[in-house]
């Protein structure tokens, strides 16, 4: 099973995507990641991702495709989640092509619905151990001991600097402006499956269990 998981920044996909990994043997493709990981790998594609990201520039929908096409002909266990990708109408065309030359499928997309304001709050309590990457909150999930992290024990918790309310909004102005189309295009597909983003980690991961089948 092939799934894409759309939503605005803050809406739990990662979170989600990693319960998916755990439960049914998937494999995450996070954009973030994945440039990340290039970057450090030393190949060709990850001397590209370097050049672009050293220069403060955007990363080309062609490298992007260019890493998940290198992802794709490799194990793909359980399926694949494509988790920030694709953003626009033209990448989805571009994943549409990649998924049909590997003679794979697109199974579901999975809205994360939230309201903004909530949103809002969620993301600016958030907090996340600069160790194993365990994901924190001021109001709804603050470690045992304050400072230390429940699951490696470590005491170097961080915030995003651009999780602030204005940083947010803009995202949010971003995300609806780019990624909005996308919820048209794979609903006449007849892929679309929401959820509320917004309830509890366990509430929405039954929900999209459900969407899933």
């Amino acid at each position: 099973m092939n799934i894409i998981l759309l939503g605005p920044p803050g809406a739990g996909k990662g979170t989600q995507a990693r319960r998916l990994v755990e439960e049914r043997g998937m494999i995450q493709l996070s954009t973030g990641d994945m440039l990340r990981e290039a970057k450090d790998s030393g190949t060709e594609m990850g001397k590209r991702v370097a050049k672009v990201m050293d220069a403060g520039e955007l990363v080309t929908d062609e490298i992007v495709i260019g890493l998940i096409e290198e992802k794709l002909k490799g194990d793909n266990g359980g399926g694949f989640i494509f988790d920030g990708f694709p953003r626009t109408l033209a990448q989805a065309d571009a994943l549409g092509e990649l998924l049909k030359k590997y003679g794979k499928t697109l199974d579901a997309v999975i809205e994360m619905r939230v309201d903004d304001d909530a949103l809002v709050r969620r993301i600016t309590g958030r907090f996340t151990c600069g160790n194993c990457g365990e994901v924190y909150h001021d109001e709804t999930k603050r470690p045992k001991v304050d400072g230390v992290c429940d699951v490696c024990g470590e005491s170097d918790m961080k915030r995003r600097a651009d999780d602030n309310e204005e940083s947010l909004r803009t995202r949010l102005m971003e995300y609806y402006k780019k990624t909005s189309p996308l919820i048209g295009y794979y609903y006449a597909k007849g892929k679309l499956r929401s959820v509320n983003g917004l309830g509890e980690i366990d509430e929405v991961a039954a929900s999209i269990a459900k969407a899933l089948g």
